[in-house]
């Protein structure tokens, strides 16, 4: 069923458009190697087996293909996180205790990625508490001495085909709009996951989507192909953002995948 936005959603779409863009990062200004530490949900996290499907993002596929030239990182992506549980059960401490330990000798970055558990019922987390949430992260990542990245959800793969053309069903359309508010707020540079992998789903349609699945049945979770094209997605979302990322080396952008993704065509990493 298509989500309908909130009314709360509805106010963030009104107001983004008059709220100032982030300014690119100073990183030209750093002589340090990157080191990115990823924060967030099952949709960044390590593969599991896909008998139990519990987690699998695009995390590994963007540390393990697209950094270079020592740039490096740890995926602290948990199953079934939100914004507080993250906090509570101390992967944020561990992120930050992370951040303290190799800011002397990197630049470290910080992705901040949530949503597909803080919007359950269950969680009892409203999107005003979301974003004050995500806007502390910010703050604390940014006094620990790293440059914290907000990262929109990753699209679900769900579709509606009431009208005899497969779409997307925008079942984070909330997240995402409370996401760039927690950006705009906090004066912290965003990426727009969500709408990139929404398109590009869009384009390739339901029987290509499901192919980058952890399992058939799991349209949340990625495989490893999934991690690595969704993960070089990721890459080419932040350097634009961070044009020196990928003028130094430090961050690759595959131009055949973001070729494909461009013309929404499908695209199957080669993996070695």
């Amino acid at each position: 069923m298509n989500m309908i936005l909130k009314a709360t959603g509805v106010a963030l779409l009104s107001i983004l458009p008059y709220v100032q863009a982030y300014p690119v990062s100073g990183f030209k200004h750093s002589q340090r190697t990157p080191f990115f530490v990823l924060a967030g949900d099952s949709t960044t996290a390590t593969q599991t087996s896909t008998q139990t499907s519990n987690g699998g993002g695009w995390g590994d596929g963007f540390l393990n293909t697209t950094l270079f030239k020592g740039a490096t990182g740890r995926n602290f992506g948990h199953n079934g996180a939100t914004t507080v549980s993250f906090r509570d059960g101390g992967d944020w401490d561990e992120v930050l205790t992370t951040v303290r330990q190799v800011r002397d000798d990197y630049h470290p970055f910080v992705t901040i990625q949530f949503g597909h558990n803080d919007q359950k019922p269950a969680a009892n987390i409203s999107l005003s508490q979301y974003t004050r949430n995500l806007e502390r992260m910010v703050s604390e990542a940014s006094d620990a001495g790293a440059t914290p990245i907000l990262v929109t959800p990753l699209s679900r793969r769900n579709y509606d085909d009431s009208t005899g053309t497969p779409s997307i069903i925008m079942s984070l359309a909330n997240e995402t709009m409370a996401t760039i508010a927690a950006a705009h707020h906090s004066s912290a540079a965003y990426i727009d996951l969500n709408e990139a992998s929404t398109r590009y789903l869009n384009a390739i349609g339901p029987a290509n989507a499901f192919t980058y699945n952890l399992n058939p049945s799991d349209n949340t979770h990625l495989n490893v192909p999934g991690s690595v094209l969704f993960g070089g997605i990721v890459a080419e979302l932040i350097s634009q953002k961070f044009h020196d990322l990928e003028k130094s080396g430090y961050l690759r952008v595959n131009h055949k995948l973001k070729k494909n993704v461009d013309h929404g065509i499908y695209y199957w990493p080669q993996l070695l």
